[in-house]
């Protein structure tokens, strides 16, 4: 029987805070709980979860900054932000920092908890097809540019065989890429098959994964060469 899943909830409402730890471990996760940046620090610094459930607006070190350091100090551990539904620049700024999805408050917890593992279903998939476009005895690697992605490692290198880091979101969307070189995705397909979220016009996930992927793979930032946008329908990775 393999372990629950690790579960850490960072909220400053008490309430709130029991609230989801007895509806997550009634629903099978092993829950760890803070009430603030600080306490998260010492819980991840004894034992690594597998998602973080996030809150954005917190006394002291609020949430955008815990996931800008827990993005960059854990890469592997999935993040989830609860905002309030007024908090549309916060969820932009939150995403464009590494997050892997939001949702608002106040939410319903059947759809809090579908969310949570739709994020822990693409943080933890394996790719199941080697692409074509593997290059020759590096096993399944696909070249990004100067970069090369691991498909089982979920990693990304760069040129000097340093890892790149990205997040489980970011790793998704190059995966996708990798399965369809040289094929434009409109942002219906990226959502869909990337981001298991229902496409909002005024989401702009994809579009900030892009630009993130884009200062890590590309030569050029600002004039790409790998993934490249397609005026009116999406975007294409050239493979070469």
């Amino acid at each position: 029987m393999s372990p629950p899943t690790s579960l850490l909830l960072v909220d400053d409402e008490a309430e709130l805070r029991e609230l989801l730890a007895e509806y997550f471990t009634r629903q099978g996760f092993a829950v760890r709980c803070a009430a603030d940046a600080a306490e998260a620090r010492r819980l991840l610094a004894e034992a690594r979860p597998e998602l973080a459930l996030l809150d954005l607006n917190m006394p002291g070190e609020n949430g955008l900054s815990l996931a800008r350091w827990l993005r960059e100090a854990h890469p592997q551990v999935a993040i989830l932000m609860l905002t309030t539904a007024s908090d549309a620049v916060d969820r932009v700024v939150g995403l464009e920092l590494g997050a892997d999805d939001y949702v608002a408050k106040p939410f319903d917890l059947r759809e809090l908890l579908a969310r949570v593992r739709a994020v822990l279903r693409r943080t933890q998939a394996v790719v199941a097809a080697t692409p074509a476009t593997a290059p020759a005895g590096s096993g399944r690697r696909v070249a990004f540019g100067a970069c090369a992605l691991d498909l089982d490692e979920r990693k990304l290198w760069d040129a000097q065989g340093q890892e790149v880091t990205i997040t489980a979101a970011e790793f998704d969307l190059l995966a996708l890429f990798a399965r369809h070189p040289n094929r434009p995705l409109n942002r219906d397909q990226i959502m869909e098959q990337a981001h298991n979220r229902g496409w909002d016009v005024f989401d702009r996930s994809i579009d900030l994964r892009i630009m993130r992927l884009r200062r890590k793979v590309e030569r050029n930032p600002d004039k790409p060469e790998v993934l490249k946008t397609v005026r009116n329908v999406g975007y294409v990775f050239v493979s070469t």
